[in-house]
C-alpha cells in the first residue's frame, strides 16, 4: 500500500482542527485507503485506539447505521466529553440527513470528524446549510502517474518510464486495475467499477428516468474528453428516430455525471477581462481508463489523451484550472493554487514547426509575467521566449 503523500500533506495540517475534513471523489478512488492512513499516522501521533470512531457505510455490518438516528445513538455511546475524539465516517452519503449528525457532534463535542463520499454534493444542499463556514474540501483522483510508478515498484514489476506511461494512458490509475498484470483482468475490474458508478452514484441515487439515455450521454462526454461541449450539440447527435433526447435532460444527466466525479466541466477564463465565461465548457473524464473503455484510440487523439492526463494531474496537486480565453485563441490551462499561478500548453509531439508556433504562439497575447509552460512527450525540449517546454513524463513526476 502505497502512502498517498500527495493529498496526506494537504489534509494533515488540519488532523486536529474542529472544521469537517470532507474527501471526495470517485468510487475506487483510493478514499477508504486515506482514511485508514489518517488513522494510522494519528496512532503513531499518540492518540488512543478507543477515541477513534471508524465506519464504513459500505460494510455490511453498519447496515443498521444508515439513517441519522441510529448513527447518533450508536457514536454517542462511544465518546465522552471530556476529551478529543475524532470520528471517520467512510462513505457517508448512504446514511439519511447524514448532515445533522455531523453538525451536531461538531457543535456538541471535542471532535476532529473526517468524512468521505463519492458525490461532489456532499458539499451542497443541507451539508452547506449546516456548515456554512466549517468545512474542507479535498478531492481524491485516481492513481497520479508519479503514484503509478510508485504502485508498480512495490510489486515489483519492473519495465521503463515509457512503457509505464504506455500502460497508465490505456489504463489508467484505478488502484484496482493497476494491480492486475493481465490486459484481460483490467477491463473486467474497470468495467465493473464504471458499472458500479454509473448504477449506485447516478441511476440509483438520481432516480434516472431514461439509464438508455444516460448511457448514450456519458459514452459522448467520455469519448470527447477535453472537447468543448454543448448540451444542444449532445442532444441533437443523439437523437434519431427510435429515442428523443431533448438539452434539458442533457443538462441534468451532465450535472449527475459531474456530481459522481466522473468528469469535470471547466469554465473558460477571458485573461483579458479577467472574469470566468458561463459558456463553452470543456469536459475532462476522471481516468484514461474509461476513455479507453468507451472509444478506440487512434494517432490525433494522443493530443486529447495529454490533454486529459494533464488537467487530472493539476487537480490531483490541488490546483483551481481554468481554459484561459485570450483576444484570437485559447490556452489549455490557467492553473492556481494560493499565490502561485501558470499557464499550460498540452500537446502530444511538436512534430514541425508549424505545431511548434502554435503551441507557443498561444501565450502570445498573455502580457503578465506568470510562468507559462509547453508540455508534451517529446524527448528533447526547447524553449522559446521565456517559455518552459517540458516532457510529458518529467512534468509527472515532478515533486512540484
Amino acid at each position: 500500500m502505497i502512502i498517498r503523500e500527495l493529498y496526506l500533506k494537504r489534509i494533515r495540517p488540519f488532523y486536529h482542527s474542529e472544521m469537517v475534513k470532507v474527501i471526495t471523489g470517485i468510487r475506487r478512488c483510493g478514499k477508504s485507503t486515506i482514511i485508514r492512513q489518517i488513522i494510522q499516522e494519528l496512532k503513531e501521533a499518540g492518540v488512543p485506539a478507543e477515541r477513534i470512531v471508524y465506519i464504513n457505510f459500505e460494510d455490511y455490518q453498519y447496515r443498521e447505521l444508515c439513517d441519522a438516528d441510529s448513527l447518533y445513538q450508536y457514536v454517542e455511546k462511544k465518546i465522552g466529553k471530556a476529551e478529543k475524539y475524532y470520528l471517520l465516517f467512510d462513505e457517508i452519503q448512504n446514511v439519511d440527513r447524514f448532515e445533522l449528525v455531523v453538525n451536531s457532534f461538531r457543535s456538541t463535542h471535542d471532535a476532529s470528524i473526517f468524512i468521505t463520499g463519492s458525490n461532489s454534493r456532499l458539499l451542497s444542499g443541507e451539508l452547506a446549510t449546516h456548515l456554512s463556514g466549517r468545512t474542507l474540501s479535498f478531492r481524491i483522483m485516481p492513481f497520479t502517474f508519479g503514484e503509478y510508478c510508485e504502485y508498480q515498484a512495490e510489486i515489483q514489476r519492473v519495465k521503463t518510464k515509457e512503457e509505464f506511461l504506455d500502460e497508465y494512458m490505456k489504463w489508467g490509475g484505478f488502484p484496482l486495475v493497476c494491480k492486475e498484470p493481465e490486459e484481460s483482468s483490467k477491463e473486467i475490474i474497470l468495467s465493473n467499477i464504471y458499472d458500479s458508478v454509473v448504477l449506485k452514484d447516478i441511476i440509483m441515487r438520481n432516480k434516472v428516468a431514461s439509464p438508455a439515455a444516460l448511457n448514450k450521454i456519458l459514452d459522448y462526454v467520455i469519448a470527447n474528453s477535453s472537447i468543448t461541449i454543448s448540451g444542444n450539440a449532445i442532444a441533437l447527435s443523439l437523437t434519431d428516430k427510435n429515442q428523443s433526447v431533448s438539452a434539458p435532460t442533457v443538462y441534468d444527466y451532465l450535472k449527475y455525471i459531474e456530481e459522481a466525479c466522473i468528469c469535470d466541466k471547466v469554465s473558460r477564463y477571458d485573461i483579458r477581462g479577467k472574469k470566468i465565461l458561463a459558456f463553452e465548457e470543456k469536459i475532462y473524464v476522471c481516468d484514461l481508463g474509461f476513455l479507453h473503455l468507451k472509444k478506440n484510440r487512434v494517432k490525433d487523439e494522443y493530443s486529447y489523451i495529454v490533454e486529459t492526463i494533464c488537467y487530472n494531474e493539476l487537480i490531483a496537486r490541488g490546483y483551481k484550472v481554468y481554459i484561459g480565453k485570450t483576444h484570437k485563441g485559447e490556452v489549455d490551462f490557467i492553473a492556481e493554487k494560493g499565490m502561485e499561478k501558470f499557464y499550460v500548453q498540452a500537446a502530444y509531439l511538436l512534430s514541425d514547426e508549424s505545431v511548434i508556433g502554435r503551441e507557443f504562439g498561444a501565450f502570445a497575447d498573455i502580457g503578465d509575467h506568470y510562468p507559462k509552460y509547453v508540455i508534451s512527450l517529446d524527448r528533447t525540449t526547447i524553449m522559446r521566449d521565456g517559455i518552459v517546454h517540458l516532457n510529458l513524463i518529467d512534468f509527472l513526476l515532478a515533486n512540484e
